[in-house]
């Protein structure tokens, strides 16, 4: 079976791993992922995407493309006579492009469908505090994650796991689930389930807006946001007119009568420890990043501020 893959960040490496150590059944003609990337450094090369090192190591033939609607990209894909096309965390494809694989082209998405459609499943899950997830294959058609479903892999979420520790998981889930979709696909035995919008759930796109911590939010639900941010973009928030990333935090049993009317979004320190107050109790951070700062420990960043003697409030 002839297969064209198309992915870019380090979640789908695992699948075309998975797929390329499949070598007697599954043949990997073309890998197309985005354009290097420059580096913050003037003077440094280019940043290759993590699937295309993944096929260099593997020796495989990559095409690299930003914009998937040019006319020479499908001549591309016409040209490779794939049967499946294997998409995992790319670009919205056109008809005209995933049209031509002979039987079919799928997608992997990080949601369990029609759940958290949209670019970023895993942090929203995360956000909406869900305790579950999981990976779905489906066909692609015109409507963005909307295709009929061909497998599901169900996983529970772990209290304090963050974004960063689930889509790692996921991504080796979701390597098995691909090769088990692409085996029934050569066998012919694909059973196919329609989605139910009424059911259908969003995942917009992470921004500067949506990623800002709101600290009249209870802590629970604020500790969610920072775990469906972690690592990266990160929630943040403003800490003396600079922008603090905050990776890591857990809410804590905190009472202090003296702060007991605290407005939210104050920031409280003890004994080397940093506190931020939400509207119902008081959240540990634990991890994080001052603007024109390194990341570090919550204990670190205080002791530049000598907080660490005695108790200290920061508005």
């Amino acid at each position: 079976m002839r297969i064209i893959f198309m992915g870019t960040p380090g979640f789908a490496v695992p699948s075309l791993q998975a797929i390329a150590a499949e070598k007697e059944t599954f043949e990997i003609v073309l890998v197309v992922t985005g354009r290097d990337k420059p580096r913050k450094s003037k003077h440094a090369d280019a940043e290759p995407s993590a699937v295309k090192q993944a096929a260099l190591a593997l020796s495989l033939p990559v095409y690299e493309v930003d914009d998937v609607t040019l006319p020479d990209f499908a001549e591309t894909v016409a040209a490779c006579r794939a049967d499946v096309i294997v998409v995992a965390a790319f670009r919205i494809l056109p008809p005209e492009v995933y049209e031509q694989a002979a039987l079919g082209a799928f997608n992997l998405h990080a949601s369990l469908l029609p759940a958290y459609r949209g670019a970023a499943p895993i942090n929203w899950a995360l956000i909406r505090g869900e305790g579950e997830t999981g990976v779905t294959t489906f066909f692609l058609q015109q409507r963005v994650d909307t295709g009929n479903i061909i497998l599901q892999k169900k996983t529970t979420i772990a209290p304090d796991e963050n974004a960063t520790d689930l889509a790692h998981r996921l991504s080796e889930i979701g390597a098995q689930v691909v090769v088990d979709t692409l085996r029934l696909i050569v066998s012919r035995s694909v059973e196919v389930s329609s989605q139910n919008d009424a059911l259908a759930s969003r995942a917009p796109k992470l921004t500067r807006d949506n990623t800002r911590l709101d600290w009249s939010q209870p802590v629970l639900v604020i500790n969610n946001v920072i775990r469906g941010l972690a690592l990266k973009p990160a929630a943040w928030t403003t800490f003396r007119g600079k922008t603090m990333k905050i990776f890591r935090a857990t809410p804590s049993a905190l009472f202090v009568e003296t702060l007991s009317s605290a407005t939210p979004g104050t920031f409280f320190a003890d004994q080397g420890r940093l506190y931020a107050k939400g509207a119902d109790g008081w959240l540990e951070l634990l991890s994080l990043q001052l603007e024109g700062r390194k990341p570090m420990e919550a204990s670190e960043f205080l002791r530049g501020f000598r907080a660490d003697a005695g108790p200290s409030l920061f508005v």
